[in-house]
C-alpha cells in the first residue's frame, strides 16, 4: 500500500517537501494555520486544510492518525513546533520529523521523542523528501534544476547482481559513477562489479530518471 504523508507548516521548507513529495507521486495531506499558503497547495497537495496542529481534537478530525509519516515544518513559532510533535506522539503516528530552528530546539524534540530532527539550513528540502520516502536514499546533491546526484545504500534487489546484471544506464538513463565500500571509494567501476551487502551506489542523471530508479531498486518497506 502507498504510504501517506502529512506536512504541518507550509512555509519554504514545508512547501518544499511537499511539492517533492507530492511530484513524487506520493499522497500528501498539507496543514497550514494561513489560508493563503493553503489554497496555495490545494493543488499541488493530495488534501490542504486550513488548521490548528496544536489542538488534539482538530488533528482527529483530520484523520492524523491514519498518516504513516509526519513532517513538522512550522516556521518561527517553537513553542507549536514542541506542542504539536507532542500531540503527534501521543496519537501513536509511526514517524514524526520535525524542523529544528536551532540546537536548543533539537535537544528538546528529540526528548519528546520527534524521529528525525532536520536543519533546513543545512538539509535540502529535496535531499530530506527523498530520505523521508526512503531511508536507503543518504544524500542527494542538486546538479541543476532537473540533474541531480543521489548515494543510495543497495537495496535488496542489487545485491549479489553485478551492474551489467542491472543495466542501470540502459533501463534508468542514469550513471553508476561510484561505489563506496567500507572506507574505499571504486571510482567508474566495471561493469561485473558485484553489488554487496552495504555498498553505497553513486548515481547520477535526470530528476524523473533517478526517481524510477529509486521507485524500482531502493525503496524498500521499513516498517
Amino acid at each position: 500500500m502507498k504510504k501517506e504523508y502529512a506536512v504541518i507548516g507550509l512555509g519554504r521548507f514545508g512547501g518544499s517537501i511537499c511539492k517533492e513529495l507530492s511530484r513524487e507521486g506520493m499522497e500528501v495531506l498539507a496543514i497550514d494555520v494561513d489560508e493563503d499558503k493553503v489554497n496555495e497547495y490545494k493543488d499541488i497537495a493530495s488534501h490542504a486544510v486550513i488548521a490548528d496542529s496544536t489542538d488534539e481534537n482538530v488533528l482527529k478530525e483530520l484523520g492524523i492518525r491514519n498518516i504513516d509519516h509526519v513532517i513538522v515544518a512550522i516556521g518561527d513559532n517553537i513553542q507549536a513546533s514542541i506542542l504539536s510533535t507532542l500531540m503527534l506522539k501521543e496519537l501513536g503516528i509511526k514517524k514524526i520529523t520535525v524542523k529544528a530552528q536551532n540546537d536548543y530546539h533539537e535537544k528538546v524534540l528529540n526528548k519528546i521523542g520527534a524521529d528525525q530532527v532536520v536543519h533546513p539550513e543545512r538539509d535540502m528540502g529535496k535531499r530530506i523528501a527523498h530520505n523521508i520516502i526512503s531511508n536507503n536514499v543518504l544524500d542527494y546533491l542538486e546538479l541543476s534544476d532537473d540533474h541531480s546526484v543521489v548515494e543510495v545504500k543497495a537495496g535488496e534487489k542489487m545485491i549479489g547482481n553485478t551492474l551489467v546484471d542491472l543495466d542501470i544506464r540502459a533501463r534508468y538513463g542514469c550513471n553508476v559513477v561510484g561505489i563506496k565500500r567500507n572506507k574505499e571509494i571504486n571510482v567508474s567501476p566495471l561493469a561485473s562489479e558485484v553489488i554487496l551487502e552495504g555498498d553505497v551506489l553513486i548515481i547520477i542523471g535526470e530528476d524523473k530518471d533517478i526517481s524510477r530508479f529509486e521507485k524500482n531498486l531502493v525503496v524498500e518497506d521499513d516498517d
